[in-house]
């Protein structure tokens, strides 16, 4: 389904976002300095916790407003979100890139955006 193109061309679509690259070559999406989409491959720890539930696919990281919209994604599709320890207590949650569609990538980016910009340019996007 989705691919990293798709994300970089979802991202760059809202207002204020830019693509960097990690030292690893990693991408990443930020909105006015602050990350709201990246790549993530999973670590050895996140293997071993999740065990053969682990994806064998791209997994990207969204920030989410808070724990209780996480909470909502991980139980709405448990086949597309997921999380592990490392992200207790963080907002965001990790997404089986490969079993988005084009309308929930849109949705999840669009989201994340929100999560991470200024409260103006929210509310600037909001407007237009």
């Amino acid at each position: 389904m989705a691919d990293w193109d798709d994300v970089a061309r979802v991202a760059l679509a809202l207002p204020g976002t830019a693509e960097a690259r990690s030292a690893s070559g990693r991408r990443r999406w930020l909105v006015r300095g602050k990350t709201f989409l990246r790549e993530r491959p999973l670590h050895r720890k996140d293997l071993d916790e999740l065990g053969p539930d682990a994806p064998a696919g791209p997994v990207m990281v969204a920030s989410v407003p808070d724990e209780g919209a996480k909470a909502a994604l991980l139980a709405a599709d448990p086949d597309v979100y997921f999380t592990t320890s490392h992200f207790d207590g963080w907002a965001a949650v990790l997404c089986r890139l490969d079993r988005l569609d084009g309308t929930a990538l849109s949705e999840l980016a669009g989201e994340a955006w929100a999560a991470r910009a200024p409260r103006r340019l929210v509310l600037d996007h909001q407007e237009v």
